[in-house]
């Protein structure tokens, strides 16, 4: 572990068992016919999408059935519906990925950038100009080593951009875990989207109309980040809203153009405590048995954001029979949540009064 020192912002508002309000509306579970629903994707006609950590897509219809899509012989997680028929997957053993829903087909569209095997794909957004935007979380650690980045905190997440010419380029690095991605349009960010191929309400991925700017969320960084893709400015980066108080998972936009950000765990007091310290402290972390370290905490939480980058929803309850939440995706006013660990989706009803 070659851990690199850093101090992290202050907490904003620490999230405790012991005393939180609860703000999460009681949910309910599609189960499904495995483990680890990381991402949820969903079509037009309301058709949701998820990999499993065995390597099988599900596809749920809107009536409940759940149906095997295929198999990436990998580990799926971040999607996005195109169209009719082409799911783009990042799979995080085998790089990106498009499926053909129709028959199942799977055409591997990324392997490598820089000439290196592309480790630990994570999420992706497609832009109406043919290139596809995706993050690429570390170049150090694969997805079941995943603690190893947080801790070692090096910094070697990055947006890549397949363009239609099939080349990869690194759009920007350095990201302290490079996680989930949304595409805005210009300025403070756009309205709603439609789906870069006419996908599902609100964009399946998340992907903005002209696509200007990625929001890309860091782990590790406790943060959003905006990165300009055009003009003369392409490539910089800018912070995007407050630190936030937990670790920032994927993203997704609605139909109001608020950005849902899924919120696996609090902030560790002990993580922020070792971080400034002097890096021995973390590889003894490392080098411990992971039951010992620091686990998954027994919440189910989701933050929205607005074009601003002003947090107007932060739904939260402890013990509610769902945690490790990895996936936030609304659709009208049911909040559909994943998760890297349970066997089920889990759906919310929201406040029509609500934005």
């Amino acid at each position: 572990m070659a851990a690199v020192r850093w101090t992290p912002p202050a907490n904003p508002a620490p999230v405790r068992r012991r005393g939180d309000v609860r703000t999460l509306p009681e949910l309910r579970r599609i189960e499904l016919p495995g483990a680890g629903p990381e991402h949820i994707a969903v079509d037009a006609w309301g058709t949701l999408f998820a990999g499993l950590a065995d390597g099988r897509i599900v596809r749920v219809m809107p009536e409940g059935e759940v149906r095997i899509v295929t198999n990436t012989g990998g580990r799926p997680l971040g999607m996005e519906v195109l169209g009719d028929d082409r799911l783009l997957v990042c799979d995080a053993v085998r790089g990106l990925l498009e499926v053909q829903l129709s028959n199942g087909t799977v055409e591997v569209l990324a392997s490598k950038a820089d000439g290196e095997r592309l480790t630990f794909c994570s999420n992706v957004a497609a832009g109406p100009d043919g290139a596809i935007y995706f993050t690429q979380s570390s170049r150090r650690y694969n997805l079941d080593e995943y603690r190893g980045e947080l801790l070692e905190h090096s910094g070697t997440g990055r947006l890549l951009r397949l363009g239609a010419d099939g080349a990869v380029e690194t759009v920007a690095d350095g990201f302290a875990f490079a996680n989930g991605l949304v595409l805005l349009d210009g300025g403070a960010g756009d309205g709603a989207d439609g789906g870069a191929g006419g996908g599902s309400e609100g964009g399946s991925g998340g992907s903005g109309t002209s696509g200007t700017s990625a929001i890309v969320a860091e782990t590790g960084g406790y943060c959003l980040t905006r990165v300009a893709l055009t003009g003369p400015d392409a490539g910089s980066k800018t912070p995007f809203g407050p630190p936030l108080a937990g670790f920032p998972d994927n993203l997704t936009r609605d139909a109001q153009g608020l950005i849902w950000i899924a919120m696996p765990n609090p902030r560790d007091p002990m993580l922020d405590w070792l971080l400034p310290r002097h890096p021995r402290l973390r590889h003894a972390v490392w080098s411990t048995p992971e039951r010992l370290q620091p686990g998954e905490k027994d919440l189910a939480w989701a933050i929205a954001l607005d074009a601003h980058g002003t947090v107007v929803r932060d739904l939260r309850g402890w013990e509610v029979g769902y945690k490790m939440v990895t996936a936030a995706r609304r659709r009208g006013d049911t909040l559909y949540l994943g998760s890297l660990t349970e066997r089920a989706i889990a759906l919310v009803d929201l406040d029509p009064g609500e934005p």
